[in-house]
């Protein structure tokens, strides 16, 4: 999405170790003007926040446990169709 020549986009990606499934780490991380404001880490099962509005929404969905149920399953489901 773009609106005055800022754009806001999401990046999913999966870190491989090995082939191993708990070796791999799932990332989901939101950008907008080309910063990254939070992401979702499988390793740690939650949202980081990296400014101050991501910190704010971080907090949010760390305390919501359906949201944090659905990204925790996505490694399972986006990363192991690829090893």
């Amino acid at each position: 999405y773009t609106a005055d020549g800022f754009m806001e986009y999401y990046l999913n990606r999966c870190v491989f170790n090995s082939s191993d499934l708990k070796d791999i780490e799932y990332i989901f991380s939101m950008y907008y003007n080309k910063l990254e404001y939070a992401r979702f880490s499988s390793s740690l099962g939650k949202y980081v926040g990296y400014t101050e509005f991501g910190v704010k929404n971080a907090e949010r969905w760390n305390n919501d446990p359906s949201e944090l149920t659905q990204w925790r399953a996505e490694k399972e489901r986006y990363c192991k169709r690829s090893v």
